[in-house]
């Protein structure tokens, strides 16, 4: 049998390179399609009062995703996002969604503690990595759970100096209102305790249920302790409002409090009655990568402002890529490990964590007040 090859050698040289280059593009394309994927989720309230927290959040860790896949990872990185609408049981719903895709081989999330304590024994369970990006109750990490860590600092950190100012400052009589959440609970305990110990006195102390809009029966019996102060312990809807209905019902005194209502919402649902109100925040220090991130932030075009939070959300999807790239894409257990043994140098600062998983960035007070309508540095 004779087989004809058309117009000679050269033609089939020609289609032997050809061969060569369409076989070589082939195999291209198959490492392409064959390159691991590996999912990275994300848990913050997307939705309701909560949620600019939750999307500033949530797009300072979609931007940490973009910035590892565009720097060549032997991997591809995948971002879950989900919405815990700051409900314990929506966000145990979202972890349990994480925890039953093998793909997830780390979490990070929650702004509000009561979801972030009903979700982490979901997390410890499961055995994948999880990193709290925004929650500050002290019993997240009071336990060592090996694969739950934090890379902000406790509610703790922030009431014991703000209580010590405020009876040096602001009066030895302070009311104390709060919501029922364990929360609003650890604000009040904590602020009481410090408070007292720096000679205060607590004059009245009344907590109600989440999602309460009227206080106004609560702060007029408040109102008859003439406290020098009321001390808020909740975050942004309900303060807001109490804010608001203080100033209705002629209480000139200040409202006072953690990070937990330090937002620009809050000014907007309190109006003209947030002015004066005192939050004490973790201080911000400056450094070149929390530089670098507003530019990029602000490159990105996100349709919401940054946060404090996006600051956070973006140096804890970081921390669980760069621990990825050290213990690999399979052994979850190793890459808690490597999220324990972090030393990283990101936009909060140098984040490194206890033998409980709980940063050791040190906490300077600052106190941020309400004038002409915007939270401004004392």
């Amino acid at each position: 049998m004779t087989f004809k090859l058309g117009a000679g050698t050269g033609s089939f040289s020609a289609l032997l390179r050809a061969s060569t280059v369409a076989a070589a593009v082939a195999l291209g394309a198959a490492t392409v399609c064959a390159q691991e994927t590996v999912k990275i989720g994300f848990i913050g309230p997307l939705s309701g009062g909560n949620a600019q927290q939750g999307l500033s959040a949530r797009n300072g860790f979609q931007l940490a995703i973009d910035q590892a896949n565009k720097a060549g990872l032997p991997f591809k990185l995948e971002a879950v996002i989900l919405d815990d609408a700051a409900n314990p049981q929506t966000g145990v719903a979202a972890a349990l969604k994480l925890t039953n895709d093998p793909q997830v081989a780390a979490a990070t999330g929650h702004w509000n503690s009561g979801v972030a304590l009903a979700t982490i024994q979901v997390f410890q369970r499961a055995n994948v990595p999880f990193i709290v990006w925004g929650a500050i109750s002290p019993k997240i990490t009071e336990r060592n759970n090996p694969m739950i860590s934090r890379v902000v600092t406790t509610l703790v950190n922030t009431n014991e100096p703000l209580a010590k100012w405020a009876a040096e400052s602001v009066g030895k009589k302070i009311a104390i209102v709060s919501d029922t959440s364990d929360y609003g609970f650890a604000n009040s305990q904590n602020f009481s305790k410090f408070y007292k110990a720096a000679g205060g006195s607590i004059v009245a102390a009344e907590a109600v249920p989440v999602g309460t809009t009227d206080f106004r029966a609560l702060l007029t019996k408040v109102k008859g302790s003439a406290p020098d102060a009321i001390y808020f312990g909740g975050v942004v809807t309900e303060a807001g409002l109490v804010r608001q209905q203080m100033v209705e019902l002629g209480m000139t005194i200040p409202m006072i409090g953690v990070d937990g209502f330090h937002d620009a919402e809050f000014i907007k649902i309190a109006g003209s009655a947030a002015e004066g109100t005192v939050s004490g925040i973790v201080k911000e220090k400056g450094n070149p990568q929390l530089e670098k991130l507003t530019k990029d932030y602000q490159a990105a075009n996100f349709a919401e402002p940054a946060t404090t939070y996006t600051k956070n959300a973006y140096d804890s999807a970081n921390i669980i890529v760069e621990a990825i790239k050290k213990a690999g894409t399979k052994d979850k257990a190793a890459i808690a490990k490597a999220i324990r043994e972090t030393q990283y140098d990101g936009a909060m600062g140098h984040t490194s964590f206890d033998e409980n998983g709980q940063t050791k960035l040190p906490v300077e007070l600052e106190l941020r007040t309400v004038k002409n309508g915007a939270w401004t540095t004392r």
